[in-house]
């Protein structure tokens, strides 16, 4: 049997960053989040921390991460049937997810806010891309995620939620700058774009759908969606955007399309551990219920 003690230091030093911070978030001393996870590794016979700044779990470590996680989901349920077994105090069960920015910025922040208003749970809400948002479900670092992904994880759940539609737009006067004679594989060469980050493929792949061949884009990097649309006010560059995010500007004329009538849609999937779990399955409605409101159906 795993000692869950150490267990919850595991957790709580990948979660805090430190050991000092896990110590305290635990409200033991630093020496004893360092003896627990000693015994734990020599109990599993593997490194399960990276010691640094911040300390990150290993491959072994992620997937006990994981355990915790789901015991702790089931253990609040527990506490729910059986009060007298209940913590004292206000009681929130950590719930880590993952999202791409855009479905944060739009749709999928409000469902958060709704679901979390009602149940008992502290939510770890990170941002990645859509087609690498599953690979923390893999790595065992996220209970759920939205993803680009409908091929589930293993030990997890696969269902649609709809496609996000993306519309390329620039602001008026960068189309005079830069696309006067038209837009194709030669002014997009020279025109600035907006990305995301490194993994940002949405603006090469909507060239590549227009064009119908690869096209090097000159690029600003700018990892906020906000940002996105107020450097694209600004001239800065053009990007996609989520047609629900600049769908004002568009009205306005703050915005132009760069061609219009060719929305670029992603389908987007929600993925979740295969946890008996009634905080997961009320998670997943919620957000199953936003997707369908706010998104393209499947």
């Amino acid at each position: 049997m795993l000692d869950y003690a150490s267990l919850a230091a595991l957790a709580a030093i990948v979660r805090e960053g430190s050991f000092e911070r896990a110590a305290r978030a635990l409200k033991v001393t630093p020496s004893a989040i360092s003896q627990r996870i000693r015994l734990l590794e020599d109990r599993v016979g593997c490194a399960l921390v990276v010691r640094g700044q911040p300390c990150q779990a290993t491959a072994m470590g992620r997937r006990l991460c994981q355990h915790v996680d789901r015991v702790r989901l089931l253990e609040q349920e527990l506490h729910e049937a059986l009060p007298t077994l209940a913590p004292t105090g206000d009681f929130r069960v950590p719930l880590p997810i993952a999202v791409n920015a855009d479905s944060l910025a739009t749709w999928f922040a409000p469902a958060l806010a709704t679901f979390a208003a009602e149940a008992p749970v502290l939510l770890e809400v990170a941002v990645d891309d859509q087609d690498h948002t599953a690979e923390w479900l893999r790595s065992g670092i996220v209970l759920a995620a939205v993803t680009g992904s409908a091929r589930p994880a293993v030990g997890c759940n696969s269902q649609p939620l709809g496609a996000m539609r993306y519309l390329a737009a620039c602001s008026p006067s960068f189309m005079q700058l830069h696309f006067s004679d038209g837009v194709g594989a030669g002014s997009l060469a020279r025109a600035p774009s907006l990305a995301f980050n490194a993994k940002d493929e949405l603006q090469t792949r909507w060239v590549f759908r227009l064009c119908q061949r690869h096209v090097e884009l000159p690029h600003h990097t700018l990892p906020s969606t906000q940002a996105f649309v107020i450097a694209t006010l600004a001239g800065m560059g053009w990007g996609l955007h989520p047609q629900a995010l600049i769908a004002p500007q568009l009205d306005d004329g703050s915005l132009v399309e760069l061609v219009p009538d060719t929305a670029f849609d992603v389908p987007l999937y929600w993925q979740h551990a295969r946890a008996s779990s009634a905080l997961l399955d009320g998670l997943t409605r919620q957000v199953l219920a936003a997707g369908r409101t706010a998104l393209i159906p499947p």
